[in-house]
């Protein structure tokens, strides 16, 4: 891992489930200064962000910023303090289903938050430094909306967002776009597809059945177990983040003479659709593997069929092969053995 070796990372939302599992296998494989950015918000758990923040604290080479990303002043802070170069935004309002209810949340971190990063992207240039090497960032298989074309290219078009996260998502990769256009910021967009594991977010399907099976509640399941979900375990999206953070897009010249933008955007997922029905089969299997529910547990008086939840979408399946063609990389783990980590984790981590 040379290249990340002398160099200062900074990853938003290094707190969460992505930013962690990312900052801790990066402190683990590579000499590089991690600076860590989270507002440890209350959205889910704090516990577990807290937990996750105590596995990156043991390392020397990690340092922890408090603070929230729609503050501007903090973050052209942060940069001027620790100079990164390279720059990892996962800090975000996520959900779909919160931001029915709670917009304002998403327009703060997501559209707000975003835009202070790109400016302290922009201005870590000023004075002729050399600034900002690469801008990841994380978008959504949410733009897609309710696209009827599977599976998803990032070549589609994706101008009907069927909710304000996914709008705001969007609006991330135009604001992305034009800032690497007029100011030759390399950015590159990462379109994630459903993200499970362990440590994951307890909003999350899976984790929440987990917690309501083991209470002896039951769970809904959506569009009558019709959906399909493109699950990405989270070790295959951190590799390919890593990946990705390596190779920025290249500064080119147009045939006008002018800049083209160093920009591009991926999904990442496993391109491989679960029927929801099945996820969940394999799942209860994998609980009482793990001696998370009893061996004669009785799913079928817990598990109810219901409609589909607004702004919901029936199926996501990612077309992952220009990642695959750019960085040699695609999603690998099988859904059970991902099931069969986060089972695992789940016990020792709630029932210990």
């Amino acid at each position: 891992m040379a290249m990340e070796q002398e160099k200062t990372i900074l990853i938003t939302g290094s707190s969460g489930f992505i930013g962690a599992a990312l900052a801790e296998r990066l402190l683990g494989e590579c000499g590089a200064h991690i600076v860590g950015l989270d507002n440890m918000n209350d959205y889910y758990d704090v516990t577990l962000k807290q937990y996750r923040l105590g596995r990156l604290q043991k390392y020397p080479n990690y340092t922890f910023v408090q603070g929230d990303i729609s503050d501007k002043q903090l973050v052209m802070s942060v940069f001027a303090q620790y100079r990164p170069e390279i720059v990892v935004n996962l800090a975000a309002q996520a959900g779909v289903r919160y931001s029915i209810t709670n917009p304002d949340a998403y327009i703060s971190s997501n559209i707000v938050g975003f835009y202070n990063i790109l400016e302290a992207c922009r201005h870590s240039y000023d004075g002729g430094a050399a600034g900002v090497q690469h801008l990841v960032y994380a978008s959504s298989s949410s733009v897609y909306g309710s696209n009827k074309k599977v599976p998803y290219s990032t070549e589609d078009k994706v101008d009907d967002p069927v909710s304000l996260y996914a709008a705001t998502k969007k609006s991330n990769e135009l604001l992305a776009h034009a800032y690497s256009k007029l100011y030759s910021i390399p950015s590159t967009g990462l379109r994630f597809f459903t993200v499970y594991g362990p440590a994951g977010r307890p909003d999350m399907a899976y984790f929440g059945f987990t917690d309501k099976l083991r209470a002896g509640k039951t769970i809904q399941i959506f569009n009558y177990g019709n959906c399909k979900r493109d699950f990405t375990y989270i070790d295959d999206i951190v590799e390919g983040i890593i990946r990705v953070m390596r190779r920025a897009p290249e500064r080119r010249t147009g045939e006008d003479g002018l800049p083209l933008p160093p920009y591009a955007v991926y999904n990442i997922g496993n391109s491989h659709p679960e029927n929801l029905l099945e996820f969940v089969d394999i799942l209860q299997q994998e609980l009482i593997r793990a001696e998370v529910l009893p061996a004669d547990y009785d799913f079928d008086a817990h598990k109810e069929l219901v409609a589909m939840q607004p702004g919901d979408v029936p199926v996501t399946y990612a077309d992952t092969s220009a990642l695959e063609r750019d960085f040699g990389f695609r999603p690998r783990t099988p859904l059970r053995e991902g099931l069969r980590q986060f089972a695992q984790w789940y016990r020792e981590f709630y029932m210990r």
